[in-house]
């Protein structure tokens, strides 16, 4: 495994981070299994995966329980990444989706923070978590100040609940703005082979700051694990159910694309799903990339990725049949 700084915080992250979204369950990821996700977690940091980033709204609440049960008596040997900003315990801040009984709203104000922030620590069985991010930014109707989000941020990083903050989902104004107001150590948002929006503006405004960026959904919720079949249906409220990319039509160039990518998986001995990451990791060392696994099978691959380094001209031809399948 590599591993990597975040920020000026002194953390060394594994370049790979678990992702334990689906360890959360419910309609969005059904037939996780507690005991299987733990020792998922334990295979992980085995393999060098010391990386773990999960947040409350994953199972509200249980996809945290989970982690803090796996990393009980290695605490220290884990890095802990976990969000604040999507509340449920109320109707305060902005609207933003309901799922599972529970309607959610964008909430960044330095009450819903600091409630949340001790609701994590409990559920993960800490008195501090590594890196701690914004989940999603603010929206109308309720604009909480950014002055009023990143200081309570920054209060709790003196107070030593927190050791770097991070924001995810930014535009790169607010970006600007975030990073005027505190010490960010890293943003974090969707990057992959099928969405390269992160690489217009963002990634290089992270690297003007001196700040890594965290990948999530690399695999694009599976599909790009070569194992995604055209017949493949989608379960109601799933959560690829929301994606573009599952949607029909683009659902099938997008597994057309998975296809061609064969020959080259062939010439560097490895699967779509670390071609996938490989081709993140190319685009700079400073790209860190959260990998879901809730199996032990899961992170046990994956893992493998990191030895897949691709040449430019790879990366050309992968980009060049992404435009062939006007993806």
């Amino acid at each position: 495994m590599q591993y990597m700084k975040i920020g000026k915080s002194g953390i060394q992250a594994s370049v790979i981070t678990l992702g334990a979204m689906g360890i959360g369950g419910g309609t969005w990821w059904r037939n996780s299994d507690d005991q299987e996700s733990i020792r998922t977690i334990h295979q992980a940091l085995e393999l060098g995966v010391n990386t773990i980033d999960t947040a409350p709204v994953y199972g509200f609440g249980h996809s945290e329980e989970v982690v803090g049960k796996a990393v009980k008596g290695n605490r220290s040997k884990y890095i802990i990444s976990t969000k604040c900003g999507l509340w449920w315990d109320d109707e305060e801040g902005s609207f933003r989706f309901e799922k599972d009984g529970h309607k959610v709203t964008r909430n960044l104000t330095a009450h819903a923070i600091r409630t949340e922030i001790e609701r994590s620590l409990k559920r993960l069985g800490t008195d501090y978590i590594d890196i701690y991010y914004t989940h999603n930014p603010v929206c109308p109707p309720v604009m909480t100040p950014a002055q009023e989000t990143v200081g309570t941020l920054m209060e709790l990083k003196k107070e030593g609940k927190i050791r770097a903050i991070g924001s995810s989902n930014m535009t790169p104004d607010e970006i600007r703005q975030y990073t005027s107001l505190g010490e960010i150590d890293i943003i974090q948002g969707h990057y992959s082979m099928l969405d390269r929006n992160a690489a217009k503006e963002i990634i290089p405004l992270c690297r003007e700051k001196g700040l890594p960026f965290h990948a999530y959904m690399p695999l694009e919720r599976g599909l790009l694990t070569g194992k995604i079949t055209k017949d493949y249906v989608v379960p109601a409220g799933d959560a690829r159910d929301d994606s573009p990319l599952w949607k029909p039509g683009v659902f099938s160039r997008a597994v057309d694309f998975v296809d061609s990518l064969q020959d080259i998986c062939q010439a560097y001995n490895c699967s779509c799903a670390h071609l996938a990451v490989a081709y993140l990791r190319a685009k700079g060392e400073d790209i860190n990339v959260i990998a879901g696994a809730r199996r032990v099978y899961q992170i046990e691959d994956i893992v493998h990725a990191v030895d897949v380094k691709l040449t430019e001209s790879d990366v050309a031809e992968i980009e060049n049949r992404i435009q062939k399948y006007n993806l």
